[in-house]
């Protein structure tokens, strides 16, 4: 398991560069309905169902349009890094609460759980190295729609109500997914 979990960071590692150097990063949004576009947000909470997600399939071979199908493993799952960068010049400035730090207590504390709780797999969690203000994270579902089951529990969820308005950070997502090739050991 190790050695996967060498490949999954260094990917995570090069992906966060490709991100920040491309300027990939979106502004910050309230919930939204698939494909909306991203707007600033007002109450500090992180996206939430499919906002910052690219639109489209995502998981298994037959799930996905045959340009993307066919080096895509039958019973690939559906990956999605999530990268939140804190803009330390907002912190402390309403409603914005916290800044990194606040955010990692927020994962640790409850939200990793509550994921896991409404059936996602956390692939992991990672301080970037690159920038100290960035948390990236992985999770996997059974496919697109599974995903967008477990954000709607997720978004419903009171618990999640509550640790969002405890620690409110800042933050710009950089999101996207990804199904595993037939050839990747990680599916």
């Amino acid at each position: 398991m190790t050695r996967y979990t060498g490949m999954v960071g260094a990917l995570l590692v090069g992906l966060a560069l490709g991100a920040t150097g491309s300027g990939m990063f979106a502004q910050q949004a309230p919930p939204a309905a698939p494909a909306a576009p991203a707007a600033q947000a007002t109450a500090g909470q992180e996206p939430r169902g499919t906002f910052g997600g690219p639109a489209g399939p995502c998981g298994p071979q037959a799930h996905l349009p045959i340009e993307f199908a066919k080096n895509v493993d039958a019973n690939a799952r559906c990956f999605e890094i999530r990268m939140y960068t804190v803009n330390p010049e907002r912190i402390g400035t309403p409603p914005f609460n916290g800044g990194i730090n606040e955010l990692h207590q927020r994962f640790r504390e409850k939200e990793v759980a509550l994921f896991q709780k409404h059936g996602a797999q956390i692939v992991g969690v990672w301080q970037h190295l690159g920038n100290q203000n960035t948390l990236v994270w992985m999770l996997a579902y059974r496919d697109r729609a599974h995903r967008e089951e477990v954000w709607a529990k997720f978004a419903a969820d009171p618990e999640w109500t509550a640790i969002a308005a405890k620690y409110r950070a800042p933050l710009t997502p950089s999101v996207f997914l990804m199904s595993a090739t037939d050839y990747s050991p990680l599916k």
